[in-house]
């Protein structure tokens, strides 16, 4: 059933990945979409920028994810909207205990660990991995946006992008004003060609 397939799946993300949220996100969305088809390319897009919008975007998307899965592959006779909240709650649960364990059960031995020269060049490389991950889930992002469609390019989001990228690197445009223009451009975009 989904819901035994997204318990095996969030608690092996949560057991396999490091580095937070944006280390996660990747391996979750491209499995998600093209592994278990829960939910489509456009559905991951709209649920990871939902949860860029609050504090604590993991749970958000992980959360959504295990909503659209039993949403989208109800056991029959169970509506969506029960099959949806049964896959969020499974999801939370899952990928929380073990994370938990790992921190009850480390605790005790973190400050040893911590001269430990091997173990820092370890947790070195695991950064460096985080930053690659971090970069895929970017590609991604673009990837999804630009080409929403086989063969159809979103050129409104090229060229948002584009200047967005040329100001920032140029005229050292702050982060802030840059995502509202954005966004503010997008919503005008949407309600103009709707």
């Amino acid at each position: 059933s989904v819901f035994v397939k997204e318990s095996v799946f969030f608690s092996k993300a949560a057991m396999v990945t490091f580095g937070g949220a944006y280390a996660v996100l990747p391996y979750v969305a491209q499995a998600a979409v093209e592994q278990h088809s829960w939910l489509q390319a456009g559905q991951m897009l709209d649920g990871l920028g939902l949860a860029e919008t609050t504090p604590g975007p993991l749970i958000m998307v992980l959360q959504f994810v295990g909503f659209m899965g039993g949403w989208h592959n109800a056991p029959t006779g169970m509506s969506g909207w029960l099959a949806g909240t049964i896959g969020a709650l499974i999801t939370t649960w899952v990928t929380f205990v073990p994370c938990f364990l790992w921190i009850f059960l480390g605790a005790p031995y973190i400050e040893c660990l911590r001269d430990q020269g091997k173990l820092n060049s370890a947790l070195s490389a695991i950064t460096a991995a985080v930053v690659g991950v971090v970069l895929n889930l970017a590609v991604w992002f673009a990837w999804k946006t630009i080409l929403p469609e086989p063969g159809h390019v979103n050129w409104f989001a090229v060229g948002v992008g584009c200047v967005s990228f040329a100001g920032m690197l140029r005229w050292k445009w702050d982060v802030v004003p840059v995502v509202l223009g954005s966004g503010a451009l997008g919503l005008i975009n949407h309600v103009a060609t709707r």
